[in-house]
């Protein structure tokens, strides 16, 4: 029996049940998974209900198999619910908690609304990355964007502009390097990845002529990390690293800050990116999109990111397995 993937309903308000049933009609079988949500959330969707995620396997591809978990209201779509939150959360708890019980193969998660949650729940943490390494009391894990055109890391994520230079420091940025590294090689099944680290300044700093980082802080990192066997590249200038031939010469890059990342992933493959935490315990995937509450219910929402998401879940715990 072929181990399932635990899909989270994320925000019931928002495109996650619509695009869960979507994504199965469109996968059939190829991926083994169930949802965890309120049943109520799914309308008059095709599904079936199961009692353990081993029935999940039995279920027809047309149907798809639903782990209830009872909230306290209905969802409108459009229409964030407080009331939901504390559900919201314990989905999430109840998938992580599966999959380190070894029912399940790996958590992929629908998006969530984060002040829906805090004002329903109280919900401390940024997002879901947190809330995950929280509940795997992992202290420090890497957010990774993902297609088959292109890989990125930023080593800062949800802060100004103005904030990175003081959070870009040598311990998070070889924290960063070496937690990707290991998750490429642990769960995309690469022998000796090779990263391309990004410089903060534009030209890499031009030698100092635009900043300091690059000499002060990234290439003294690089130097000690390479003398350990890691293949990397850089600081090189971002405005260089993503055109067709450079990719060719990586297999993820490293970028300082959320922007210099997420554009040219974005840019390249909006609809199939991917977004992988790496550094848990367990494997994790999520779509590379919100709760898209301004389409949510009209049946305009495209599952590509999420089928995306769903077969890079199931592909990263085979890896695991060898």
């Amino acid at each position: 029996m072929r181990l399932p993937v635990a899909l989270t309903c994320g925000d019931p308000s928002g495109v996650g049940p619509e695009l869960a049933l979507s994504a199965r009609a469109a996968l059939g079988t190829e991926v083994p998974l169930f949802w965890i949500g309120d049943p109520r959330h799914l309308g008059a969707g095709a599904f079936q209900q199961i009692a353990t995620p081993a029935e999940a396997e039995a279920v027809p591809a047309h149907l798809l198999p639903v782990l209830a978990h009872r909230f306290a209201g209905r969802a409108v779509p459009g229409q964030p619910a407080p009331a939901n939150a504390a559900g919201v959360i314990e989905v999430i708890e109840r998938a992580v908690a599966l999959v380190q019980a070894g029912q399940a193969a790996a958590v992929c998660t629908a998006p969530i609304h984060k002040k829906a949650l805090k004002d329903g729940a109280g919900f401390a943490f940024p997002g879901h990355t947190e809330f995950l390494a929280h509940l795997a009391g992992v202290e420090r894990v890497v957010m990774m964007l993902a297609s088959p055109l292109l890989r990125v890391v930023p080593v800062t994520i949800h802060i100004a502009i103005e904030d990175v230079p003081g959070a870009l420091t040598a311990e998070l940025l070889e924290d960063t390097i070496r937690i990707t590294d290991a998750g490429l090689r642990r769960d995309f099944g690469l022998a000796k990845p090779r990263l391309a680290v990004a410089g903060l300044n534009p030209h890499a700093g031009e030698g100092g002529a635009m900043g300091w980082e690059e000499i002060n802080l990234i290439t003294p990192v690089l130097d000690r990390l390479r003398a350990e066997g890691f293949d990397l590249r850089g600081p090189s200038s971002a405005d260089t690293m993503f055109h067709a031939r450079a990719r060719e010469g990586y297999d993820a890059a490293i970028c300082m800050y959320h922007d210099q990342a997420l554009i040219p992933i974005k840019t390249l493959d909006f609809d199939g990116g991917v977004n992988v935490t790496l550094g848990l315990p367990f494997v994790r995937t999520s779509p590379d999109h919100g709760t898209a509450y301004d389409i949510a219910g009209k049946g305009l929402a495209r599952p590509d990111s999420l089928i995306a998401a769903l077969r890079m879940a199931h592909q990263m715990a085979a890896a695991r397995l060898g």
